[in-house]
């Protein structure tokens, strides 16, 4: 660990903490980043995002818990009427820290002592890499699936389920990754509160060539709250920014594919495609009798004339490619 008095020499791990109300989580938390085995030089960046309640004391009182541990603390942050939302903050706290690897972690969640080592060591050897971790959910009953599929993914999924509709495909509060690459990738979008600014850096660490890795240990206990900031994201914008990234990433390599689910959801898809993307469309394919029966979509809102009329054929009679569409609750 660093010494207290040594400020010349650069840590080596920045733990990037943006604040905004936590006082409930924030001692479990910051008891977490002093329990870490990492033996090298390491540092805490805080950056309070105009919090009202007590966080700020609690904060100060472990600054010296932790600088007497050998942990730097650096804290920033503003009072403003209203806060400048997650994304501003991260970058806030990065801009702030000085680490040659960044370490994510929310202020509602708890590291386990080896979270910073191992990933560390994964990050080294990927250094153009998002390394995440397994968790374990808090409470643990709060959304099986998709704590399953968090945990769960195989190596290779973990690049070829990124448009799935949960998000990265490695989750934020799980992230580390070297600064150079961040300050190559970065920053974070600062739309403010209901802007997914995880899944739309992510995104551009994939379009650069990013690689996705994955410690498989839990490493973090991931807390799930109504006041959680995820929740002010809203469906249609992760759906609007995913459809996006799949005509960017994907359809442009076919000429032709078929959606599989003439149902909802693939009807929902098949409308909020461009144009150009929709005519690329040969069919929908699907299982159900009463569907197939109708023989096409009529896509009523289409500015075209004569409105497009999509083929729905039994999957059978499907050809590939396809876009396979379908909702599972998380």
């Amino acid at each position: 660990m660093q010494a207290h008095g040594d400020r010349a020499a650069a840590p080596h791990v920045s733990i990037i903490l943006p604040v905004y109300n936590a006082e409930l989580w924030l001692d479990e938390c910051l008891e977490s980043v002093l329990q870490q085995d990492f033996e090298g030089s390491m540092e805490l960046s805080v950056f309070n995002d105009a919090s009202k309640d007590k966080s700020m004391t609690i904060i100060e009182k472990w600054k010296v818990k932790l600088e007497n541990s050998g942990v730097l603390v650096v804290i920033g942050g503003h009072d403003s009427p209203s806060p400048r939302g997650v994304g501003y903050s991260k970058n806030q706290a990065i801009a702030q820290s000085s680490g040659s690897y960044l370490c994510f972690l929310d202020s509602d969640d708890v590291m386990m002592p080896q979270r910073v080592r191992l990933q560390l060591e994964a990050a080294a050897q990927h250094p153009t890499s998002i390394v995440g971790c397994q968790v374990r959910r808090d409470p643990p009953n709060s959304t099986e699936r998709y704590t399953r599929w968090i945990n769960q993914l195989a190596p290779d999924q973990l690049l070829t389920q990124v448009f799935t509709s949960n998000g990265p495909t490695v989750i934020m509060p799980t992230w580390f990754c070297s600064r150079a690459w961040f300050s190559y990738v970065g920053p974070f979008d600062e739309g403010g509160q209901g802007e997914p600014e995880d899944l739309l850096f992510f995104y551009s660490h994939l379009r650069k060539g990013g690689g996705v890795i994955r410690v498989d240990q839990s490493l973090l206990l991931y807390r799930y709250h109504p006041n959680a900031a995820t929740h002010s994201v809203l469906e249609t914008t992760i759906w609007t920014h995913r459809v996006r990234f799949l005509e960017e990433r994907a359809l442009p390599h076919w000429a032709t594919f078929t959606i599989w689910n003439a149902g909802r959801q693939g009807r929902r898809l098949y409308r909020s495609l461009t144009a150009g993307m929709r005519r690329k469309v040969v069919a929908f394919c699907d299982v159900d009798e009463n569907k197939i029966r109708k023989g096409f979509y009529c896509h009523e809102d289409s500015q075209e004339r004569p409105k497009p009329r999509v083929p729905i054929l039994h999957f059978r009679a499907a050809r590939p490619p396809f876009v396979i569409c379908v909702k599972l609750r998380v």
